[in-house]
């Protein structure tokens, strides 16, 4: 009777403990968060336009593109039809220079220190300035990636609205659309696309905004 007892209590237990691994709540993991690029257009109100590269004060991050893109105030969406909204312009500058920050409000996206061309993505690990001579390469969602080199630096090119300084020049091709794209040279990113002439059938000249002057003003960095 007291080893049936003692059977008895050994197999309570033992089915007590299944219902309490059954009855235990799965542990859920933390959604993943979306990567947004460098190189990934985003859409607003007004019109379409690319972010360049990210970048973060340490605990804000930002999407910089060029300042013809939208108005302080603009928000930026991730789907055509304005749906999922990631940020709002904080700073636009054009003329004179030509450049926007984007503040990235949206937690269910990250937004690393990258770029993508197509399906791959390349770490930028660091700022440099263009030096005359060198090779590059610009992404855009019109004409994808496109290399060449830098021809001209501190150059000046003149719009309707006034005339943006201390660009750099190259003769990698760009058509409508690109405009913003990114140009770097390995993991170094130098500049966005702010305007040019040609297309990629026949050639082009494309002109940047330099990216690390555009850090240094407003205590931001890529790398991270």
């Amino acid at each position: 009777m007291r080893l049936r007892t003692a059977v008895a209590q050994l197999l309570c237990a033992a089915l007590l403990g299944a219902l309490a691994l059954i009855a235990a709540p799965a542990a859920t993991a933390a959604p993943a968060q979306t990567p947004l690029r460098g190189g990934t257009l985003l859409f607003s109100p007004s019109g379409r336009c690319v972010v360049s590269f990210n970048a973060t004060t340490g605990t804000r991050y930002y999407g910089i593109m060029a300042g013809q893109c939208g108005a302080v105030g603009t928000k930026w969406y991730a789907d055509p039809g304005l749906t999922t909204e990631v940020g709002v312009t904080e700073t636009a500058v054009f003329p004179g220079e030509d450049y926007a920050l984007v503040h990235f409000t949206n937690p269910d996206y990250s937004y690393p220190s990258e770029v993508a061309i197509g399906a791959r993505a390349i770490r930028i690990n660091r700022a440099v300035n263009p030096v005359v001579g060198q090779s590059a390469c610009r992404v855009g969602p019109t004409t994808g990636a496109r290399c060449g080199r830098v021809q001209g630096v501190n150059v000046s090119l003149t719009f309707p609205q006034g005339t943006v300084n201390g660009l750099f020049r190259t003769n990698i091709c760009a058509e409508p659309g690109d405009s913003s794209g990114p140009a770097f040279a390995g993991d170094g990113a130098l500049g966005f696309l702010v305007g040019g002439n040609g297309n990629c059938t026949t050639g082009g000249t494309t002109y940047y905004q330099p990216l690390a002057p555009v850090l240094s003003a407003h205590g931001l960095r890529v790398g991270y």
